[in-house]
């Protein structure tokens, strides 16, 4: 809540400054002038943001992959990540994460065994 209400304050500030060219829409990500973004401006901003980062190249799309695997690897319920990335059903990420999966039973063994040896 924190991010997005600096986020609208910035929003006001830009919109203050853009004068009577600003069109309010109520979006909550849009241009300086109140329109919806440019997939290839966010796409031209987003390259410039990994290589000023020093980042290797990626899609857009990939930070929605990464941020699951993280979110599985950290233990995060997969029901959770499910309903944040928006999937039906959890099967689907399941199966689309599987990749993260076996460290994940590694860490379920390990405190099974811590558990057993007491």
């Amino acid at each position: 809540m924190t991010a997005l209400r600096s986020h609208r304050t910035r929003q006001l500030e830009a919109r203050l400054a853009a004068g009577g060219r600003c069109r309010e829409r109520g979006f909550v990500l849009s241009s300086g002038v109140g329109t919806p973004l440019e997939p290839r401006n966010v796409t031209r901003q987003f390259k410039a943001l990994l290589t000023a980062a020093k980042l290797p190249d990626m899609r857009l799309h990939d930070l929605r992959h990464s941020c699951a695997t993280l979110l599985l690897a950290q233990g995060v319920n997969p029901r959770v990540v499910m309903e944040t990335l928006g999937h039906s059903q959890v099967s689907l990420t399941l199966n689309t994460y599987s990749h993260v999966l076996p460290a994940l039973q590694r860490d379920a063994a390990a405190r099974i065994n811590a558990v057993l040896e007491r």
